[in-house]
């Protein structure tokens, strides 16, 4: 890949793209931020050239990842599906401008020093993934009115987890429901959970928001219909493919928003002179079939 990068036309910027998810889960959002990018002037292989990693949800992987990218003459690097691809960007470089997409907040993650004014070689979109555990529990409390228990499902490895953890307890004292904490880092460690909710009698289930989870989409709602366990989740590419309940925001308009930014980069824009954006725009999904 290198030889390649090198081998493209010194007029052609080169755009490094890192993401903690897949690229099977998010092909729709890549194409959203091509869009982006496509609204500044810029189409991949005709004026501007794109070096690609994935983590595949796997947090251990992104620091290498952002190191191959940062080594390479790029006109900036953009970091997506999570936290971690964003600080794993700042710390491989301080000269690459830097778009991120990321849901927790970018100014407690140091990314930013402000929204208003970010300084620095990074800018982007908090797209809020990981500040709505508790609306998304009320959410699932409706759903499921008699529940006295509700199965909160969390990735330990996830930088975000702390603050979610902290949420869904809150959530769970506001709506007087007890809220049973389950971690998973592993595809195995998925199978226990569903297991314990099983053997626990949990009425439902809240998933975390978070880029391993996002990868293994069609495990969880798999597991969620074969034992019949009501769940709730963070984007609605979870009941697309059969899950019960969505609330969260506009993912693709937000990778959308991205590659503005990144087109708006290559144009001559700098990151510290462009205001961190926040979404406006909130998704509630049900699935009526499930």
């Amino acid at each position: 890949r290198p030889l390649a990068v090198n081998g493209q036309p010194a007029s052609m910027p080169v755009i490094g793209y890192l993401s903690g998810r897949s690229p099977e889960d998010t092909a729709h959002l890549l194409a959203a931020f091509h869009r982006g990018l496509g609204e500044q002037g810029f189409v991949e292989k005709k004026n501007v050239a794109v070096e690609y990693r994935w983590a595949h949800g796997e947090s251990h992987r992104i620091s290498a990842l952002a190191g191959e990218l940062a080594r390479l003459p790029l006109a900036a690097l953009v970091s997506t599906g999570g936290e971690a691809p964003a600080v794993a960007a700042k710390t491989a470089t301080s000269t690459i401008p830097i778009i991120f997409a990321i849901g927790s907040d970018p100014v407690k993650a140091r990314l930013v020093a402000g929204f208003n004014r970010p300084g620095g070689n990074a800018t982007g979109i908090h797209i809020l993934a990981t500040a709505l555990e508790g609306k998304r529990l009320a959410l699932l409390s409706e759903m499921v009115p008699h529940a006295r228990t509700l199965a909160f499902l969390l990735s330990p490895d996830f930088p975000a987890a702390p603050s979610q953890l902290a949420d869904a307890q809150a959530a769970g004292r506001a709506l007087n429901v007890r809220v049973d904490v389950l971690r998973a880092s592993t595809d195995d460690q998925i199978e226990t959970a569903f297991t314990t909710i099983v053997q626990r009698r949990t009425p439902a289930l809240a998933v975390a928001g978070g880029p391993f989870f996002d990868t293994r989409r069609d495990k969880l709602v798999f597991l969620a219909a074969r034992h019949a366990v009501p769940a709730v989740y963070h984007s609605r590419e979870f009941p697309l493919v059969g899950g019960l309940l969505s609330y969260g925001v506009d993912f693709a308009d937000a990778y959308r928003l991205v590659g503005v930014y990144t087109g708006r980069i290559l144009r001559g824009g700098k990151p510290a002179d462009l205001p961190v954006e926040q979404p406006t725009k909130f998704e509630l999904f049900i699935n009526l079939k499930t």
